[in-house]
This record gives structure tokens, sequence and C-alpha cells, in this order.
């Protein structure tokens, strides 16, 4: 890989360049075992609780937040109804579990300030002094408030999140649309682009969308997962 080659960089936002996966994460467990407490008391069944580590990385990780709601549900043979992206939290539909979700989310970041990983940020940034464009494709709707919080939106040329999937009617990961509107977002072809990602469904998407190179990065120790799922290089940082 030289620098020669690719003239962007599409990096992945949580767990590649915030440390928020944790946040994410109990938000999920947080709001999923509410609903399953009410199931298991008015159906009379048994309460199997959310578990963070297992069931976050399989079923939600990297997924856009109503996507990762259907994911979860039809694992354990749950429907329902999907509802309207504007269902009030905790209303029980896709919806309205979704919202939940965030919420928990935005009340557990304003207690804690996301963290950064300072390696992704320091190779970032010499990406950008080698004038490589670098650019942001999230799931998440909370991207730039995450970028803000953090200091560092001023790095990224493009991004690409919830949002602005939603206002394009993008489809999620393992889909490679975000990742291409973010390329097309710096003026290039995803094959002039990297695509940076910890997440199974992300370095499918890399792949799937023809871009120069899938970086999988294994802070969770998958690095077997991700090179099976498309990654062409794994770091462990």
């Amino acid at each position: 890989m030289t620098s020669k080659k690719f003239k962007g960089a599409v990096f992945d936002l949580d767990g590649v360049v915030t440390n928020t996966a944790h946040v994410h994460a109990l938000a999920w467990e947080d709001m999923f075992n509410e609903f399953f407490e009410r199931l298991a008391e008015r159906e009379n069944r048994p309460f199997v609780p959310f578990d963070r580590a297992k069931d976050y990385l399989q079923y939600v990780d990297g997924k856009p937040r109503m996507e990762g709601v259907v994911s979860f549900l039809r694992s354990r043979n749950i429907e329902l109804s999907y509802g309207d992206i504007n269902d009030p939290p905790g209303k029980e539909t896709i919806c309205g579990l979704g919202n939940r979700k965030n919420l928990k989310f935005q009340e557990i970041l304003r207690k804690e300030k996301p963290r950064i990983y300072e390696t992704t940020v320091k190779f970032i940034k010499n990406l950008r002094k080698k004038g490589i464009k670098v650019g942001v494709a999230s799931s998440s709707c909370n991207c730039r408030l995450i970028l803000q919080a953090t200091g560092i939106e001023h790095l990224f040329e493009t991004r690409v999140d919830g949002q602005v999937s939603r206002e394009l009617n993008l489809k999620g990961k393992p889909n490679p649309d975000i990742f291409v509107t973010a390329a097309r977002g710096m003026g290039l072809m995803p094959s002039e682009c990297i695509v940076v990602e910890d997440a199974v469904s992300g370095v499918q998407a890399g792949k799937s969308g023809n871009f120069g190179l899938t970086l999988g990065i294994a802070r969770k120790h998958n690095g077997e997962i991700l090179k099976r799922n498309g990654a062409d290089v794994v770091l462990y940082d």
C-alpha cells in the first residue's frame, strides 16, 4: 500500500475513530432489557436479558438503529410493527424501541465525554499531510454531535451519517451506500479509496462497494472474522 495509489480514505466512527461502542452497547442493553422485562411479565415468559458482549456484536454493531432492532428481535423470534420514524421512545414498535435506544445513548453520552483513539487520529492527520482526502461514514445519527464533542470535526472533508442516510434514502451496512456516498462527496471513485472499519457489516460493505482497500480494525480481537468477511488487511490498532 502506498500513498500514491489511494486518493481518499473513509473511516467508520464508532470503534474506529471514537470509543463510543461501550456507550452504544449499554444503551442497547438498557432499552432491550426494559422491553423484555415488560414482555416477560405480560406474557408470562422467561426473562432472557440482552447479552452486551455477544448480542451487541452479532446483531446490532455497525447497523442503522432500526435495522439493529429488527435484527436482534428476529433472533428472539419476536415480530413488531415497524411504526413511524417519529414514534415516541418506548412505544412497542421497531421505531419506538429504536428511538428509546437513541435517547438512552444521548443520556449516557452527556455523562461521559466520548473518547477518541489517539492512534487513529494520528493516522488521519498523517494521511491529510500526504494530500489524501478523509471522510467519515457512520450509521449513527449522533455522528456530528460526537465529532463536535471530541473536537475533530475539522479533520473530515465529508460526513455521511444516519441523518444524511435518512435524507438520501441510503441503505445501511452491509450495503456500501454510505461509503460510496462519502467517496463521491470527496470527488473520488470507491476504487481510489480505503475503507477503515471494525464491524463485520462494515468490511462487507467495503468489499461489496469495490473499494481499493478494506482495512479492518480488530480491537475486539475479531481479526479472523473480519478477514473472512472482506477485510484485505487487519490491524489490531
